[in-house]
């Protein structure tokens, strides 16, 4: 599938790890499930069938430990109803922002030793996704001005 993005490119964590370290953020996350999960085949979960959701579910049972110990909390999570604007066949299972007191936080979050044998089932959970830093901005939350 040429659509699917499951784990950044160097290009893109490099920019990443460019942009100011100090302040918070927000990650908008934009998922898309496998109808079976695809785990490595040596994987103690591979045998198990899980369907792409089961696979995530798990992924937050291990990895949200390690994000509520770096400071991480989920601000908002919504399940997609209808495209309004935008194409079609982009169509997402699971939508949520996570704020990081900063990007070091994210950081120390993704370079954990337990995070990184968590985050398979993170891989095999998602057919396609989108992960996009915020930078909070101040404003009258009233307008979109």
């Amino acid at each position: 599938m040429t659509d699917a993005y499951i784990d950044p490119t160097r290009e893109a964590f490099d920019l990443f790890k460019s942009l100011p370290r100090d302040v918070p953020i927000n990650m908008l996350n934009l998922l898309r499930f496998n109808a079976v999960a695809r785990y490595p085949a040596d994987h103690p979960h591979a045998s198990q069938g899980w369907s792409g959701e089961q696979a995530y579910r798990e992924y937050g049972k291990t990895s949200g430990p390690i994000f509520q110990r770096v400071g991480g909390t989920i601000i908002w999570r919504g399940q997609m109803e209808a495209m309004v604007i935008g194409p079609d066949d982009k169509q997402w299972d699971m939508s949520f922002i996570a704020r990081y007191p900063n990007s070091a936080a994210f950081m120390d979050m993704v370079t954990d030793a337990e995070y990184r044998k968590a985050v398979v089932n993170r891989q095999a959970a998602i057919q396609t996704s989108r992960l996009i830093r915020f930078k909070p901005l101040d404003g009258d939350e009233s307008s979109f001005g």
